[in-house]
């Protein structure tokens, strides 16, 4: 949660954790794809005048020697030294007194420029960022070389020869910015047009997170969060669902193992793929000529906290709550100038009391006493399925009590980093690095009937050698290895001896089902046994990198292969799920639906897939002021497989069969043996073929004195289907799986209680209709994002520079996926779309032989405009200061890409048949952000008594704060008859003109927590216009309404307030740390410890989500927000 502020103490402070198809290659085999991208790498390889430069995690030092009246020196020795290795590259100038050295590791540099007739130049301590191309033009004096000459003049802070947008974020802002959770990647935000998901599925166990990974999720420049690649020593480090690396407590560890990380929010060049959103780029820390190294441990307990906001509404006391971070980390030589050693540990013990608050049936209504005087007679097994339910211990409202309880969430995790380098000859230099990571996360679940295991398991592994064949020519070959092993909420033992009490159960030989109750009642999860998925991802990366430079062009050029496998098990609907309309049909046992699969049925499934991609890249100085970058990258992936042939798809929504990867599998079930439609190797035309991206940008100066860039470009990116993708489609579609859904349309279901083999069970009404298809796009169009900006910087002072511009972009053919897109075909009206509303008439679905069909479309469009500000201060005069502006705006039809329901605040599935009418505001988009750093060296006495008191602090700051996230008023129930019973039913209301769609009392009293933020006057519900009226079906009211029904309203009407029509509450955040530095000279003169205090939200700030689009049991009743926070359930 975000209310309430943290508060740390003890030697090294400590932040927290945050609480946050049919086949048509025939003929052209895709090997035959993948060797016409070797061959496009080969052909610049042997082109005879290529030239280029620096590799993703490399840094570019160039520029131009002049003598003082500006004419140019061919032939003059440039030294380039790193100051912390010693390790010297030499290059010469050319005719034109140029010179570049590629592939640099980043740290501070000291360039010696000498020849003869000329004194020797030094300039001292350049810093060379991640991937930076810096400029040093160095004027030279005639002399005697033995002459000395040091240039002080500061190297420019602007990009002169490049159009990547990008921002950097140094060794001393990753260790001394307050970081929650000491999480490196959090500080990505700090760059403009870069914004953290707020409302991504907590980690908390019982929720889908697990499904889509559990690293934090990021979107840059409006790309969708599975669009961006995380690099670590130049390998992609992106989990199985393409998402951001982390634990299972949502954290990159490691900030003493990171040297850097750069941040490419836009037209970045050809060497970079995999990737049509930003690039996260980082780099590990090396061993140097002198040791270094730093021990450490941050401590937060209950004691330091402030207490969570739903504990404190409920008047209940703090959790318990330990957590002790904890780590070491040292480098140094092995042989100085030649070999180094670094290696890392950090720890975490955790033990948090669990505060989670949960929504369940009040006390009178657990006796059948309804808040609208309606009397129940509750069933039987109701009763004793009710020892599932916790009696409410906090604010009642209605039918609805708050349920906290202070349970405890165990972690233990162990981060480990080692790298060692090594410099082989003048002429060879290798690195090779390992990263692994293990956390095990212990808790109960939300109702404390059970205990939940889910873990993370990685690792990383990166090996580069780097030869110079001249000093205009340099090549890198890197290979690199990534793992991510995932459980994802498994039950381990029982709390509530009724969570292993087989007599609640439908299925047969299980536990109590899955239960949903509409109305904004918290999930009850399967009993014991009931949830486990797995996850295990395997990526083999392999790269060769080429830079040459000679006259007025660098150009870089280069192949990648990556091998992807992909394993996943999940025991889906194992116990099975059970829907209720409403808590009346709850209490009478009468379910609306049942989800369930067919005993001993099991759905491993393994996906391979490999990615082959080329490039060249040519930035060229036309000018003294004026730099082209000119690229062109291919990229393509082969068509995902099955190891034993199990994938499958429908060719069209309508198919009764599915193509199927293998012969129809031999399975005997109560349905007989379910069939195929034929057999195919693949199930879509693959759309990556001819994925060629080009890339254009240039750098301008238009005064020549080296302050003033302006830059701008154009750039095709692609997003490729990699294996993540599949899995939600997959992990369920027949005939490998028998998993289906049976509703209430054709009669009563029998509910909890009556088991499988009883006469009318729920679980003896499947069918072959019932059963889950998945139906992936057959011909999907060539998938892409064009991209696009303009922006001016300029260096303001020695240490200051301003960015201004805007980016924007274009997304053609996203993909768009959704739950359940077996539905009945409205027909469009002067009033809307209008369903034939008929809930018994199953055959009025597109595909009346199947179930729910799980469904890949490439029909989703996405746009995205931004204004984007960015200032930056190096640390000098003790001070170091960052500011981050983005005004923008980000559309879609649909936005999410994978399982586990990426945002809170979407609706997983819209009408795929006509992507326009949910055109709106992305799930993720927000307008404007502002994120504020800075780091204070405060100036005190140098010597005594008084500087032992006054000297050595420290003051470190994070400002953030945005305008909020959309979500979309909705009306609960199947009201408009959509009948897609594998996804939550709503319809959607009408919008009152001109009416603030938000209510006033909220915003000037967001505290309370029931108080709703929706002002559902602004909505009503759908008119009957004359036209249609004699096709539409009035609302129905519940309970003891007088009127039982709504006159001149049409249920079976799609309303016009539109998806995302309601921008939730904005959110103000500010991160404060206070440290102390003591120097122990007597020991070392470089021998620090280090006092820190770090406080989170230090301003005890409580912020909202948005309301969340739960689906409520009324069909005449739009939902409403009751005081839910940001992370929190619906």
């Amino acid at each position: 949660m975000f209310a309430g502020h943290d508060s740390y103490g003890g030697i090294g402070g400590g932040p927290s954790h945050p609480l946050t198809a049919e086949v048509t290659m025939r003929g052209f085999p895709e090997l035959f794809r993948a060797l016409l991208a070797v061959c496009f790498v080969l052909a610049f390889t042997l082109f005879p005048s290529v030239v280029a430069h620096a590799q993703v995690t490399g840094a570019t030092l160039s520029g131009t020697l002049t003598d003082t009246s500006g004419a140019v020196i061919p032939g003059v020795m440039v030294s380039i030294k790193n100051r912390a290795t010693g390790v010297v590259r030499n290059v010469s100038t050319d005719e034109a007194g140029f010179y570049s050295a590629p592939n640099l590791l980043a740290g501070n540099y000291d360039v010696t420029g000498s020849a003869p007739g000329f004194s020797t130049v030094v300039q001292s301590n350049i810093l060379l960022t991640v991937g930076a191309q810096q400029q040093i033009n160095i004027s030279m004096k005639v002399g005697e070389s033995a002459q000395l000459v040091e240039v002080t003049e500061a190297a420019p802070l602007v990009q002169l020869t490049s159009s990547v947008i990008s921002g950097e974020v140094e060794s001393t802002t990753i260790r001394e910015l307050p970081l929650n959770g000491r999480d490196w990647a959090s500080l990505a935000t700090l760059s403009p047009g870069v914004n953290a998901i707020e409302t991504q599925i907590g980690f908390e166990t019982g929720t889908s997170r697990g499904n889509r990974g559990f690293g934090a999720q990021l979107s840059i420049s409006g790309g969708r969060p599975t669009q961006n690649n995380y690099r670590l020593d130049g390998n992609s480090i992106n989990d199985f669902a393409n998402g951001g690396p982390g634990s299972v407590l949502g954290v990159s560890l490691g900030v003493d193992a990171i040297q850097e990380f750069s941040v490419l929010t836009g037209n970045y060049s050809a060497e970079y793929g995999r990737t049509s959103g930003g690039v996260v780029n980082a780099i590990s820390k090396t061993g140097t000529n002198t040791f270094h190294g730093d021990v450490y441990e941050f401590l937060r307990n209950d004691k330091l906290d402030a207490n969570d906001f739903f504990l404190n509404a409920s008047g209940q006391a703090r959790p318990a709550y330990r957590r002790n971070q904890f780590g070491a980390a040292a480098g140094g030589p092995i042989r100085k100038d030649r070999t180094f050693i670094f290696g890392d540990y950090e720890g975490i013990r955790q033990t948090q009391g669990v505060a989670i608050p949960a929504t369940v049936p009040s006390d009178a209504a657990r006796l059948g006493n309804l808040a609208d005087g309606t009397r129940v007679n509750v069933d039987p097994a109701i009763k004793k399925y009710l020892a599932l339910y916790p009696r409410a211990n906090g604010p009642v409202t209605g039918d609805k009590g708050l349920f906290t309880f202070a349970g405890a969430r165990v972690v233990t995790e162990n981060y480990y980093t080692v790298r060692g380098d090594h410099k082989i000859s003048d002429k060879d230099n290798f690195f090779a690095t390992y990263v692994y990571d293990k956390a095990p996360y212990n808790q109960p679940d939300t109702f404390n009937n059970q205990n939940i295991l889910s873990s993370t398991i990685r690792h990383i592994a990166a090996l580069e050698e780097s030869h110079i064949f001249s000093p205009n020519l340099v090549n890198n070959v890197r290979g690199g290895f990534n793992r991510n092993a995932i459980v994802n909420f498994q039950s381990v033992s029982a709390i509530n001896p009724a969570a292993a009490d087989p007599s609640l159960g439908v299925m047969p030989g299980t536990n109590n089902p899955q239960t949903f109750i509409s109305g904004g009642f918290t999930t009850l999860l399967a009993g014991l046994y009931g949830n486990n998925t797995t996850h295990a991802w395997n990526s083999f990366q392999f790269y060769d990198d080429a830079s040459l430079t000679r006259g007025a062009h660098s150009l870089k050029f280069g192949f990648a292969m990556e091998r992807m496998q992909y394993n996943f098990f999940q025991s889906f609907t194992r116990f099975g799920k059970l829907r209720f309309a409403s808590l009346k049909d709850f209490l009478l046992n009468n379910p609306s639906s049942l989800e369930g699969s067919f005993p001993e049925q099991t759905n491993p499934r393994g996906v391979r897939e490999t990615l082959f991609g080329g490039y060249i890249q040519d930035d060229w100085r036309v000018r003294r002021k004026l730099t082209l970058n000119i690229g062109l990258r291919y990229e393509m992936t082969t068509v995902p497989n099955e190891v034993h042939g199990q994938l499958t798809s429908l060719a069209a929504f309508s198919d009764p069969l599915p193509q199927c990867g293998t012969a129809n599998p031999a399975l005997t079930t109560v349905l007989g043996k379910p069939g195929c439609a034929g057999v195919a190797s693949s199930f879509f035309s693959n759309p990556t073929t001819l994925n060629f991206e080009p890339r254009f940008g240039f750098a301008w100066d238009p005064r020549g004195d080296g302050k003033t860039a302006v830059r701008g470009g154009f750039a095709i990116f692609d997003v490729l289907p990699l294996p993540g993708y599949f899995f939600h489609p997959q992990s369920v579609a027949t005939p490998f799986l028998l998993a289906g859904v049976v509703d209430n349309k054709q009669g009563p279901l029998a509910g909890i209680g009556v088991l499988a083999g009883t006469p009318g069970s729920a679980y003896s009404k499947m069918g072959p209709n019932s059963l889950y298809g998945a139906l992936m796009e057959s011909h999907p169009g060539r998938s892409y994002v064009e991209q696009w900006n303009i922006n001016v910087q300029r260096q303001l002072s020695a240490s200051l520079t301003a960015t201004i511009g805007y980016i924007g972009s274009h997304g053609v053919h996203q993909l768009n996926r959704g739950d359940d897109g077996n539905l009945v075909i409205p027909t469009m009206t002067s009033a809307g779309y209008l369903w034939p509303y008929n809930p018994t008439r199953q055959d009025l679905r597109i595909n009346p032989k199947l179930g729910p069909i799980r469904y890949m479309l490439y029909n989703n469009d996405t746009s995205y405009h931004s204004l984007q500000v960015n200032v930056q201060k190096r640390m000098s005069r003790s001070f170091q200061f960052g500011a981050a502006y983005s005004y923008g705006r980000g559309m879609d039809s649909s936005s999410g890409t994978i399982a586990g329901d990426s945002f809170s605040n979407s609706v997983t599935t819209w009408f795929w048949f006509d992507p326009k009418i949910t055109h709106a505001r992305s799930d993720f988009d927000v307008t404007h952000t502002a994120v504020l750093n800075g780091i204070w060296q405060v100036p005190g006495p140098r010597a005594g008594l008084r500087r032992l008191v006054l000297g050595g602090w420290e003051m470190g700051s994070i400002f953030k704060m945005n305008s909020g996230i959309p979500t979309t008023p909705l009306i609960g129930g199947d009201a408009i008859g959509a009948q897609n019973a594998g996804s939550d039913p709503y319809s959607i209301p009408d919008r009152v003109p001109g009416c603030d769609g938000v209510n006033s009392n909220f915003k000037s009293n967001p505290g309370g927590v029931f108080l709703g933020y929706i002002n559902t006057g602004c909505f009503t519900l759908p008119k009957a216009s004359p036209e249609i009226a004699s096709r539409c079906v009035p609302f129905v009211g519940s309970g003891t309404l007088a009127n039982p029904q709504f006159p001149g309203t049409c249920s079976n009407l799609l309303g016009n307030a539109g998806r995302n029509s309601v921008i939730g509450p904005p959110l103000v955040n500010l991160d404060f740390s206070l440290y102390k530095n003591f120097a122990v000279k007597k020991i070392s003169e470089s021998f620090n410890v280090q006092f820190r205090a770090e406080f989170f939200n230090i301003l005890n700030h409580p912020n909202f989500g948005p309301p969340l689009p739960f689906f409520n049991s009324g069909q005449a009743q739009i939902f409403k927000l009751n005081g839910t926070l940001s992370g929190g359930g619906g």
